[in-house]
């Protein structure tokens, strides 16, 4: 029988691994009984497809069988590859299983793993929010002799830090004999992201040397607490800093720390430096979140000559959704459809998320027939699935008009796996600036069904029954306050 010669075998696959036909020459090569002597050149073949190639899990899977049916199974230097190449295509799970075959693996069993096979494997953990398998990986890396590896110990603290286990990032942090910029970025991110933005900054002071990532992330925790005036105060700070100064990803983060504190001037303030930096004409998000930030600081014009100064054909779907968003705000109803309308000329397809702004729109500019066209629309014409608050903003629309028997039908036909308090309340809303008492009641009893522990659709009630003279049914509902210890948080004025 003819035996197939090695230097053909490789030969040929070395061709097809420099084309386009990869996987071709993979399924060939793998059909191919090579002799154990071409295993380690066999075992590079496969490394260098996989680092020429873009990460991909189809790629990494198809290397995968190539090494399983031709016995290069025992190549630590494949498997770190194949990891990684798992790793950055988004299939940490897949990483998870190569790893155990492995091991499991005759001649790999006894094979120790290296930095790299622990760095990737950590970053497979963290990607996956599995602080179990990492505790094991950790106590693993201590007997191996890696405790004092700087890149194994800073893959550590990323993957404790992103698991929410601080303190045991903050441990490893702090024994660590030697500290990269990276090791402080992982933990100072770490602590931003999961709600301790203090002990964060607190970090920032005293890295030696901060970088734009540790500045954004501490920035940004502040930002998610909804701490604005210590964010936008951090973002001043970093400004004037000659070491380091704001990227575009530190835009993107403070901008909506801008759009909560409502103050045009800070708006302007950013927006004109990220102009200065040349950040606003490379980053449509940057744009589109500008868009958003003007129209929530109550200035309209300022979103549309945001919106207009960026080229047609970089405005994606974001960019329509903000300016359609801005205008509905401002209650500009028909300028949100007619640039609907130009969005689609565009070749864009509406989402949920477009929808929901074009039926506010209608709501707020009181265009109800066309509201109700655009929600059947929805679903009739571009497959969107209505959800609650597109039920919710129908039900506005309804309400605000004065059909609230239209609306009381929309809201009883919500699906029950997405209905809640709030389409009740909304209509409740709606009874009581029009005075219509008995659906008022109806609407109440369907959301103490829900839930009974909010004091204000007590106090909503009962101002209904006292505005029709019903001062006892008011005085009752008052006094159920009391008994069912239920509260209504008071309202206040940032002004």
């Amino acid at each position: 029988m003819l035996r197939r010669r090695a230097v053909p075998v490789l030969g040929f696959f070395s061709g097809f691994s420099a084309s386009a036909a990869t996987f071709n020459g993979l399924r060939f090569l793998c059909s191919s009984r090579t002799h154990p002597g071409t295993l380690r050149r066999l075992q590079n073949r496969l490394v260098s497809l996989l680092q020429r190639h873009p990460p991909s899990r189809r790629v990494a899977q198809q290397v995968h069988c190539c090494a399983v049916a031709s016995g290069c199974f025992s190549s630590l230097h494949l498997f770190n590859t194949l990891l990684r190449c798992y790793s950055l295509a988004g299939s940490p799970r897949e990483a998870f299983l190569l790893c155990k075959q492995f091991r499991s693996s005759d001649g790999f069993s006894a094979t120790p793993f290296d930095s790299f096979t622990f760095t990737f494997l950590l970053n497979t953990c963290a990607a996956l929010g599995s602080a179990v398998p990492g505790a094991q990986l950790h106590g693993l890396s201590m007997k191996s002799g890696f405790e004092s590896h700087v890149y194994v110990q800073t893959a550590l603290v990323y993957m404790y830090g992103s698991c929410g286990f601080l303190v045991e990032a903050h441990q490893v942090f702090v024994v660590m004999p030697e500290k990269n910029s990276v090791s402080w970025n992982v933990l100072i991110t770490g602590f931003a992201k999961w709600g301790q933005p203090d002990f964060a900054c607190s970090l920032l002071e005293n890295m030696p040397a901060p970088t734009v990532v540790s500045w954004t992330a501490v920035i940004d925790g502040y930002a998610q607490m909804n701490r604005f005036n210590e964010a936008f105060g951090l973002f001043r700070r970093m400004v004037g800093d000659d070491a380091v100064g704001p990227s575009e990803i530190t835009i993107f983060a403070i901008i909506p720390a801008v759009s909560n504190l409502g103050d045009v001037r800070i708006c302007q303030s950013v927006h004109c430096y990220g102009e200065k930096r040349g950040f606003n004409a490379s980053d449509i998000q940057v744009m589109n979140s500008l868009i958003d930030s003007y129209a929530k600081c109550g200035c309209a014009l300022s979103a549309w000559k945001v919106f207009s100064g960026i080229p047609i054909e970089q405005r994606n779907l974001v960019s329509w959704t903000s300016i359609i968003s801005a205008l509905a705000m401002h209650g500009k109803g028909k300028e949100a459809l007619e640039n609907f309308e130009r969005m689609k000329r565009c070749g864009l397809k509406p989402n949920r998320v477009t929808f929901l702004s074009i039926l506010n729109a209608c709501s707020h500019g009181g265009l109800v027939e066309e509201g109700l066209r655009f929600f059947e629309k929805m679903g009739a014409d571009y497959g969107v699935k209505p959800d609650v608050k597109h039920y919710g903003s129908l039900i506005d629309l309804l309400g605000r008009s004065g059909r609230l028997e239209e609306a009381e039908k929309v809201a009883s036909e919500v699906p029950p796996e997405i209905a809640n308090d709030v389409i009740w309340r909304t209509l409740l809303g709606a009874c009581g600036f029009h005075g219509d008492i008995l659906k008022a009641e109806r609407a109440t009893e369907k959301i103490l069904e829900i839930e009974r522990g909010y004091g204000g659709d007590y106090v909503l009630m009962s101002n209904i029954f006292a505005g029709a003279g019903r001062f006892q049914d008011a005085e009752k509902l008052r006094k159920l306050i009391d008994q069912r210890c239920t509260s209504k948080v008071p309202g206040h004025s940032l002004l």
